[in-house]
């Protein structure tokens, strides 16, 4: 039989082995809810106070960099599609007058004929047509003859218009380059009234082309026609620069390290004078010793 000192030693180790396994576990739990207890105290603690000045200046610095990088993003697409427009109806048309090279002095034109016809087959060419996209129904045809003597001597010493040799006859008269616009600018009506019909016949100013004599056009102007080329040139595409720009600074991790880069990496990476003097006396003495 065994002894009650053995049952008594046998009883306190069945207790005690699983009071030693647990108290581990036990610990680590009661250590995790304290935690978690401090932190839902502190959460409600900021919870139920008010917001400090930092915090409210970090909240809407977030809030003005998530609205100006909306703004940034829809300036760069709008500015893509705002250089696709720009390049048929003013950069084409603004190089196209650069090349044509038109006199900056107007000389003499006289209208010798006037047609109004309709349908595409008779419209083949116009003189004016609003709307450079669609093919002209209803077109004015004028045919003009031009000398190059200045309008203003003209009109100070006028002539007699059977007695001019005239440089270009029965040319085409367009209303500029292209021979079309956009009301209000262009008005194809107001064109013919003012150069045909009753006016066939009188002296008025013109442009010429130096580089393509049979082009005469009626409105030519080499300040405005610059200023509308580099315009078209420079706003879109320096919008479209900036907004890239700033949102890969915010938003770009290379270009980040990028910018923010220290000096020390390049320097680093090569040695300097001193270190290469330290070298090259190390390098002689194991040459010596050798």
């Amino acid at each position: 039989m065994r002894s009650i000192n053995d049952i008594r030693g046998s009883s306190s180790t069945l207790s005690g082995a699983p009071s030693l396994t647990m108290s581990k576990p036990s610990l680590n739990n009661s250590k995790a809810s304290l935690t978690h207890s401090r932190q839902s105290i502190t959460d409600s603690n900021r919870e139920g106070r008010p917001p400090t000045r930092e915090e409210l200046i970090a909240e809407f610095l977030d809030k003005a960099k998530f609205y100006t990088s909306l703004c940034l993003g829809t300036t760069a697409i709008l500015s893509v599609f705002a250089f696709l427009f720009l390049i048929p109806f003013v950069v084409d048309p603004a190089i196209s007058t650069i090349v044509a090279d038109y006199d900056p002095i107007p000389v003499t034109c006289v209208v010798t004929d006037h047609v109004y016809a309709e349908g595409m087959r008779n419209c083949t060419w116009s003189s004016c047509r609003e709307g450079c996209t669609t093919a002209a129904i209803r077109c004015h045809q004028l045919l003009v003859n031009y000398t190059k003597v200045a309008f203003h001597e003209w009109h100070q010493h006028p002539r007699d218009l059977d007695s001019i040799e005239w440089d270009v006859m029965d040319t085409k008269f367009l209303v500029n380059t292209e021979g079309c616009g956009y009301p209000p600018r262009v008005n194809c009506s107001e064109f013919a009234k003012q150069y045909g019909y009753s006016h066939v016949g009188e002296p008025f100013p013109c442009y010429y082309s130096r580089a393509y004599p049979e082009i005469v056009v009626a409105r030519y102007s080499w300040d405005d026609n610059l200023k509308h080329l580099i315009l078209s040139l420079i706003i879109p595409n320096v919008l479209f620069a900036v907004s890239i720009g700033v949102l890969s600074y915010w938003y770009c991790p290379c270009c980040d390290k990028a910018c923010h880069k220290s000096p020390r990496v390049y320097a680093e990476k090569y040695p300097t004078k001193e270190n290469k003097l330290l070298c090259r006396s190390d390098d002689e003495e194991d040459e010596l010793d050798y």
